[in-house]
């Protein structure tokens, strides 16, 4: 299967225009988008609207500068985008899980996130074949969540489900220092793919 990934759109034209070229040269099956298409909402359904115009099935989730509700519901409007936040999808031979929201986890206990761990426990039936892991915030301890000047601010709840479920691919944002960053743990590929995408074969 062929995606193209991208977060941090942030109403951004010009990244746009450069998604919509990708999307005519490299063809993907899929669009993964991991949050934060708009700057605090404004522009949010312009936005969508022209997501759904690449007439590709859009997985989304919401950022830190959405919310989940009004994301949802402006999906529903747009026969392409799937809203996919605290959901367990299938999609041939590969399930995916989409985590949504998410800021700078900080020590201890608050690097986890429940809500996450609580999708994790009540579909652990449905985690079969090639899993993909879409969230906004990255796994912790990883290249995609060090910023110079706070260390790791990542998610250990997400690093723990690589470790133990091993997914293909693990994409995630928030962090625009890391744009375009990717590491392998194990067999998993760990990417921030930037507002203007990538494109994976897996």
């Amino acid at each position: 299967m062929k995606i193209l990934a991208f977060t941090d759109l942030h109403a951004n034209i010009i990244a746009y225009e450069k998604l919509k070229k990708k999307v005519k040269k490299f063809k993907p099956d899929i669009i993964f988008c991991l949050g934060d298409v708009s700057f605090f909402e404004q522009y949010l359904e312009q936005v969508l609207r022209k997501l759904n115009e690449l007439k590709k099935p859009v997985f989304i989730i919401h950022g830190n500068h959405e919310t989940d509700t009004i994301l949802k519901k402006l999906c529903q409007r747009y026969p392409y985008l799937i809203f996919a936040h605290n959901k367990v999808t299938s999609v041939g031979p590969y399930t995916i899980i989409a985590h949504g929201g998410g800021g700078f986890y900080t020590q201890g206990k608050s690097a986890k996130d429940k809500d996450f761990e609580r999708l994790i426990k009540n579909n652990k039936k449905k985690l079969r074949g090639k899993l993909i892991l879409l969230t906004h915030a990255p796994p912790r301890k990883t290249k995609l969540d060090h910023i110079s000047w706070a260390g790791h601010v990542g998610c250990e709840s997400y690093a723990e489900f690589i470790r133990k479920y091993k997914p293909v691919i693990a994409l995630s944002g928030h962090l625009h220092e890391n744009f375009r960053k990717q590491q392998k743990k194990g067999k998993t590929i760990i990417c921030n793919p930037g507002p203007e995408g990538m494109v994976f074969s897996i």
